[in-house]
This record gives structure tokens, C-alpha cells and sequence, in this order.
């Protein structure tokens, strides 16, 4: 059985890396000529000055794999990309770096690596933007102009709305996989406990990857088991949110696991304040307010986020905060030379890596045609996924659309736990990742 799934897997992964596309830089045109006889065949080398200016905020996931496909498909653009970050990291690892199966080091690269020759890196931040003049303001002063923009900053992580854990984090047994400084600290956390009450939050925010912060629990549940010390160790899920998976189908697996693995819950209670030294987190109920208090010895934090202030304060933003797009084809709902994917925007469904992979080749389409002077009936469904690590050797792949309905990729029952869907996860994928995805394939 296994074999078969693994086959599936390669299959597909190999479909997914060679897809080839072909663009010419050149065209023929038919001329004719005054004073010549007949037709003649001129290649014409299309001038810098006739190129479409694209800018692109952001070389995240989302903004990083857009580039490579439209440099990929379109020499007659001028692309130019803003990100100040020096180095690139595929944060989906980060769930097995802070369970103990990677390195940190095995999650980055230099960013300049996936910066092609021809497309302009402005390693700055950006402040503001200017929409009505096709102008956006760069965190010293300067302008950058545009025809066409796409908006793909990623999420902010408002570590300071949590009461304390500023000055708790990376100590006291309080540990975050969403912090490249203190990820390994996760895994020195739960290797480490000999006994006690590990904790789990998830806020009362939309964030990144919402399946990770019950990923992690299992990985220490199983860690604890390991070491012989589960019997000492309370597991408990303290949840803002009302239900440990919000699509049924996995939901239904999900609550086995937990039934299964003697993991308790509490639902409706947002983490806002640690005190660290005493070893204490503060929870207030979402319905009556009231503060309910939970020892710790092992407190995994997943932070509340937003969107970016500089998005939040722009005419771009929706009165939530996210780049205002519709939600079928990522163009801005006014600004019609504007588009956004990923974590900023406004797309009404889970802030994946996956789901960047469903948006990017809409976004691209609606751009491209728009460009061109043209119309395509490309749309997104809300395609998104969650490789839902249930221990070192198991997996559960939920993939959804916007109405939390299923889209599996593979012939079988993707909310049975298995081995195939856990290599899945730590090699596959993260293979598809830096080989294709960040070449500019989705």
C-alpha cells in the first residue's frame, strides 16, 4: 500500500517539476517596405522603453514565485521585485525543525539565488503607496513607479499583543515554531521535559499555516512518549477558535487523534498574558471575558497577525486591513493595475504555501491578459492545504476550496493518518519547493 501511495506521490511530483512553457523575446513582422519589391521578414527586437513595468512587494512564497513565472514566460516585461531581506526561508519546515527532525539551516537560502539576471532587486522596505499615480514610497524617501503592481508583503506577527511574551520568549519553557531566532528552542523545550502541563495556543487572529500549532503538539505529545515521561505530562489545546480543524472531513480524523492520544482541549479562550517566571498564561473567554489562568511547564505560542502596518494604513487595504482583491481573479477591487496573493491579501481562505500555489497561475493569467489588453476566464477556488503532521512517521493531507469542500489529489482517503503523507511532507514537497516552484512553476 505504501508503495502504491509513493508511487502516486513521484508521479506527481515529476508531472509538477518538468511542465515546460515557451515564450520568444523576438516576433516577425510582415512589412512592406517603399521602394521594395514584394514582402519582406524583419525581425524586430522589442526596445526596454516599450516593456510593461511590473513591481512586485515582496520575494516571500507568494511574491518570489511570482516573479520566476512571469520572467519565465514574458521577456517583454520589466520586472522589478522589492524585498529587504537578505535571505529566503521555507517556513513550512519549521514544524520539523522545532520537533527535532531538521536543522534550521536546512530551511534557508540567500536570496540572491532566486534573483534572475534582467529583473531589478530593490533591497528596500516599502512605506506607502500612491495607487491613483501608479507610485509607491519606499521606506527612505524614494519613489518607484508602476504600470501594473502586485502587493505580496506576507503576515505580520504582532508579538506584542500577548501581555509578556516579548520578554518570556525563548525562556522559561516558552517556545515558538513562528520565530526563526527561537524555533530550535522548541525542540530543546520538549525534549527536555521530564513532567509537568504543555500548553498549545492558537489566537483569535487569521495566521499562517493554521494547522501548525496543533502540528507541534503532536510531535511533543510523541516526543514525551519517546522518552517514557507522557504519564507525567498533561497535553493540553487552548484554542480562541471554536473546533480543532474548521473543514469536517478532517475535523472528524483530527478529533480521533486527539481521543486517541489522551490530548486535552479548551476551545474559546485567547492567550493575553505569560508570566514567565511564574510559569503562568492568562486566557480570556470569548464569550463572558472572564480570565481563566493555566500553569505551564512547556508553553508553545502561536501569535496573533495581521496584515503589515504599511498595508493596513494604505489606500489599498479593506477596513480589516488586507489588500482589498476579489477573491476569484486577485485583481484590486479598485485599483485595476493591482493584484495581490498570499498572506496580505484579502482571499477568504488559509494562509498556505499550498494555497499561494492555487493563486499564483490565476494571478498570472489575470495579469498578463490584462497587459494584453484582454479578458481570461482563469479563476481561483479557494484551493488550499494543510499537511497535518500527526507524528515522525504519519500525516493527514487536508486540501479544501472556499467552501470547505475537499479537493484531493491522490486516489485514496487523504484523512487517514500515513507514512506516505508524512515523506510527503519532509521530502517532497519541500523538494517541489526550491526546484520548481521557486523556478517559477506552480
Amino acid at each position: 500500500m505504501v508503495i502504491w501511495e509513493l508511487f502516486s506521490i513521484l508521479t506527481l511530483t515529476f508531472s509538477f517539476n518538468y511542465k515546460l512553457a515557451y515564450n520568444c523575446t523576438d516576433f516577425l513582422e510582415l512589412s512592406w517596405q517603399k521602394g521594395c519589391n514584394g514582402l519582406l521578414l524583419i525581425l524586430i527586437k522589442k526596445d526596454r522603453h516599450m516593456k510593461k513595468k511590473v513591481v512586485i512587494v515582496g520575494a516571500g512564497t507568494a511574491g518570489l514565485s511570482v516573479m520566476r513565472n512571469l520572467h519565465r514566460k514574458r521577456k517583454d516585461l520589466d520586472l522589478t521585485i522589492i524585498e529587504p531581506s537578505d535571505t529566503h526561508y521555507y517556513q513550512p519546515l519549521w514544524t520539523l525543525v522545532g520537533g527535532g527532525v531538521f536543522p534550521l539551516s536546512k530551511s534557508r537560502r540567500p536570496m540572491k539565488d532566486f534573483m534572475p539576471q534582467g529583473v531589478t532587486w530593490i533591497q528596500k522596505a516599502v512605506a506607502t503607496f500612491q495607487p491613483e499615480q501608479n507610485e509607491l514610497t519606499l521606506q527612505d524617501g524614494n519613489k518607484v513607479s508602476y504600470d501594473f503592481l502586485v502587493v505580496a508583503p506576507g503576515i505580520q506577527i504582532d508579538w506584542n499583543k500577548i501581555e509578556g511574551l516579548t520578554e518570556t520568549l525563548g525562556k522559561n519553557g516558552v517556545c515558538t515554531n513562528y520565530s526563526k531566532d527561537v524555533v530550535e528552542y522548541t525542540w530543546q523545550t520538549m525534549k527536555n521535559l521530564k513532567g509537568g502541563r504543555a500548553l498549545f495556543t492558537f489566537p483569535n487572529t487569521p495566521i499562517k499555516c493554521a494547522g501548525a500549532p496543533q502540528k507541534v503538539m503532536y510531535l511533543a505529545e510523541e516526543t514525551f512518549r519517546n522518552n517514557k515521561v507522557r504519564d507525567k505530562v498533561e497535553v493540553k489545546f487552548v484554542s480562541a477558535g471554536g473546533g480543532i480543524f474548521g473543514v469536517a472531513k478532517y475535523k472528524a480524523a483530527l478529533e480521533k487523534v486527539i481521543a486517541k492520544r489522551g490530548i486535552n482541549t479548551l476551545y474559546g479562550h485567547n492567550l493575553v498574558k505569560i508570566d514567565g517566571l511564574n510559569k503562568v498564561a492568562t486566557f480570556k473567554n470569548n464569550e463572558t471575558g472572564d480570565l481563566v489562568e493555566e500553569a505551564f511547564d512547556m508553553l508553545h505560542v502561536t501569535p496573533p497577525m495581521s496584515a503589515p502596518d504599511f498595508i493596513k494604513q494604505s489606500p489599498l487595504a479593506n477596513e480589516a486591513g488586507w489588500v482589498d482583491v476579489n477573491k476569484f481573479t486577485t485583481q484590486h477591487n479598485k485599483f485595476s493595475n493591482i493584484y495581490s496573493i498570499g498572506d496580505a491579501s484579502s482571499l477568504p481562505n488559509s494562509k498556505t504555501g499550498a494555497a499561494v500555489r492555487g493563486q499564483g497561475p490565476v494571478l498570472v493569467a489575470q495579469l498578463l491578459a490584462n497587459i494584453d489588453g484582454k479578458t481570461t476566464d482563469v479563476k481561483y477556488t479557494g484551493y488550499a492545504s494543510c499537511p497535518l503532521v500527526t507524528s515522525r512517521s504519519s500525516c493527514i493531507l487536508a486540501e479544501f476550496d472556499y467552501d470547505g469542500k475537499p479537493m484531493e489529489t491522490f486516489p485514496f482517503n487523504q484523512a487517514k493518518e500515513r507514512y506516505s503523507m508524512y515523506l510527503l511532507k519532509k521530502m517532497f514537497i519541500p523538494f517541489m519547493y526550491w526546484h520548481a516552484m521557486m523556478k517559477g512553476y506552480f
